[in-house]
C-alpha cells in the first residue's frame, strides 16, 4: 500500500517562501502513469488543487497560484517537494499530497492521500 506523509513547516510568515515535502513509499513517483499532487483546503472552504508532477518529471500548475508555485522532485529519496513563495495569511490551509493517474483536477480521481499538515501564514 502506498504512503504518503507531508513535512511539518508549522507556522510561516507573510512574505516568506513555504516549503513542504512529500515523502512516498512503497511506491515510486517515477512509475508510469501517476501525478503526484499538492492538494490544499482553507479554513471553511473546499479542496484548492496546486498543481502535480509527472511520473516524467513534468510539472502542472493552477493558473492562479502558477506565479508563485514550483514543484520539484528527489527520485533518490521518492519525495516531491512545494515551494509557495510570496505567502499570505489567505495561504493558511491543510496541505495534501496526493496521487492519481491523470493530471486534470479531480478529487475523486486520488487514490491515495497523505494525511494533511496544517500551514499557518501569521506574523
Amino acid at each position: 500500500q502506498v504512503q504518503l506523509q507531508e513535512s511539518d513547516p508549522g507556522l510561516v510568515k507573510p512574505s516568506q517562501t513555504l516549503s513542504l515535502t512529500c515523502t512516498v513509499s512503497s511506491g515510486s513517483i517515477t512509475t508510469t502513469y501517476y501525478y503526484w499532487s499538492w492538494i490544499r483546503q482553507p479554513p471553511g472552504k473546499g479542496l484548492e488543487w496546486i498543481g502535480d508532477i509527472a511520473y516524467s518529471g513534468s510539472t502542472y500548475y493552477s493558473p492562479s497560484l502558477k506565479s508563485r508555485t514550483s514543484i520539484s522532485r528527489d527520485t533518490s529519496k521518492n519525495q516531491f517537494t512545494l515551494q509557495l513563495s510570496s505567502v499570505t495569511p489567505e495561504d493558511t490551509a491543510v496541505y495534501y499530497c496526493a496521487r492519481s493517474q491523470s493530471s486534470d483536477y479531480d478529487p475523486s480521481g486520488y487514490d491515495y492521500w497523505g494525511q494533511g499538515t496544517q500551514v499557518t501564514v501569521s506574523d
